[in-house]
C-alpha cells in the first residue's frame, strides 16, 4: 500500500521473513520437483546422487540415471524458475506502467512478433548443426523485441500516451497475427510443429537454454527491482512523481524496455505461456501489498514456483505423454482472469 502523506510518498519495504518465506518456498518447490518426475528413479536414491556428488562418494544411481537428474530434470526445473519468474516480474511492471491490472506480458506485440517468427523459421529456415541456441529460440527473441519496437514507434508517432501504446500494441499484434496465419496457410505441413510451440514447452536436454536466457532475466530483474519504488511514485499521479523529481515519461520507457527483454527472453525458450503475469502479481497483492517494492521481487519469486510446479504436473500427469505447459498455466489463469475481471469492471471503464 502507498501512503500518501504530504511529505510524499512512502512504499511498504518488502519485509525480510517475506522473503525467506518465499525463498525457503521457491527452494523446496525446486527440490520436490527434481526428487520425483515422470522416471521412478526413486527420491531417495536422487536424494544419495546429490550427497555423492558433494561427499565424493558412490552414487546409487546408474550412469543413465544420473544424466537423467542432472541433463534433464535439474535444468528444466531451473529453466521453468527462470521463465516463470521473467513473465510474473514483467507482468507486475507492465500493470504499474499501464495502472491497469489486466496487463500481461503478451501485450505490445511481443507474443504476436515471436509467433510469427518462429512460424517464419519453421517453415524456411533449413537444419541447423552446431548452433550455440537453435534458430527458432533466436528467431523468436528478435521477432519479440521486433514487436515491442514496431509498437512503440508506431505509438511514438501517433502522440504518445499509455492509452495510445496500447492501442498500438493491439494493431502491431493483429497484423503480425495475420502474417503468420498467412505463412501457416501456405504452409500446412509445418502447422503441427507451430502450433506445438506457441501452447509452450521446456524441452530441454541441458543446460545451454539456461545460460543463454540467465543474462537477459537477471538484467531485467535488476533494473525492475530498481525502479520498484519509481512504480509507486507513479501511483500517485505524473505531476505529483513530477513535482517529487521523477521523470514519468524516463521511468515508463525503462520499465517497458526491461519487461519486454525479461518477455522476449521466457518466450524465446519457452514458447507462449499464458497467464502467468496476471495470476502471479494479483496473488502477491493479495497476500502481501500493493508496493511494487515488495509486488515485483515476491512475483520473481512466486513466478517461478508457480511455472515450476505447473510443469512438473504437464510432464507427470499423463507419463509417459507431455502436456504442454500453456494449457495447465490456461487452466489455472483463466479461470483467474475472469474474478479479476469481475472484480476490477469499474476500474477498467
Amino acid at each position: 500500500m502507498l501512503d500518501r502523506s504530504s511529505s510524499g510518498v512512502r512504499p511498504t519495504r518488502l519485509a525480510p521473513g517475506v522473503l525467506v518465506v518465499a525463498v525457503v518456498g521457491l527452494v523446496a518447490v525446486m527440490a520436490v520437483s527434481t526428487l520425483l518426475g515422470a522416471a521412478n528413479l526413486g527420491w531417495t536414491r536422487v536424494v544419495a546422487e546429490f550427497w555423492a556428488q558433494v561427499s565424493g562418494g558412490v552414487s546409487p544411481l546408474s550412469s543413465t540415471e544420473a544424466a537423467i537428474v542432472w541433463e534433464v530434470r535439474l535444468p528444466r526445473v531451473v529453466l521453468a524458475g527462470l521463465v516463470g519468474a521473467a513473465l510474473a516480474m514483467a507482468g507486475a511492471a507492465f500493470q504499474g506502467v499501464f495502472r491497469n491490472p489486466l496487463a500481461d506480458p503478451y501485450l505490445l506485440g511481443a507474443a504476436a512478433g515471436a509467433g510469427m517468427a518462429a512460424t517464419i523459421v519453421v517453415v524456411a529456415a533449413p537444419a541447423v548443426v552446431g548452433w550455440v541456441v537453435g534458430p527458432l529460440p533466436l528467431a523468436a527473441f528478435a521477432g519479440s523485441i521486433g514487436g515491442v519496437t514496431l509498437t512503440w514507434l508506431l505509438g511514438r508517432s501517433a502522440g504518445g500516451g499509455t492509452a495510445v501504446l496500447l492501442l498500438a500494441g493491439v494493431a502491431v499484434a493483429s497484423f503480425l497475427t495475420a502474417i503468420q496465419t498467412l505463412v501457416q496457410q501456405l504452409n500446412t505441413d509445418t502447422i503441427r510443429q507451430v502450433y506445438s510451440w506457441m501452447l509452450g514447452g521446456l524441452n530441454t536436454t541441458g543446460w545451454r537454454e539456461v545460460l543463454v536466457t540467465l543474462p537477459y532475466i537477471v538484467l531485467a530483474a535488476a533494473v525492475l527491482c530498481l525502479c520498484a519504488r519509481l512504480l509507486d511514485v507513479l501511483g500517485v499521479g505524473d505531476d505529483e512523481a513530477a513535482s517529487l523529481g521523477v521523470h514519468p515519461g524516463r521511468v515508463r520507457i525503462v520499465v517497458l524496455l526491461a519487461a519486454s527483454l525479461a518477455t522476449a527472453a521466457a518466450v524465446a525458450v519457452s514458447g507462449l505461456i499464458g497467464f502467468v503475469g496476471i495470476v502471479v502479481p494479483h496473488v502477491v497483492r493479495l497476500l502481501a501489498g500493493a508496493s511494487y517494492r515488495v509486488v515485483v521481487p515476491l512475483s520473481m519469486l512466486g513466478g517461478g514456483m508457480f511455472l515450476i510446479v505447473a510443469d512438473h504436473i504437464a510432464r507427470t500427469a499423463f507419463a509417459p505423454a507431455e502436456l504442454p505447459i500453456g494449457v495447465i498455466t490456461a487452466f489455472t489463469g483463466a479461470p483467474f482472469f475472469l474474478l479479476v475481471l469481475r472484480t476490477n469492471r469499474g476500474q477498467l471503464r
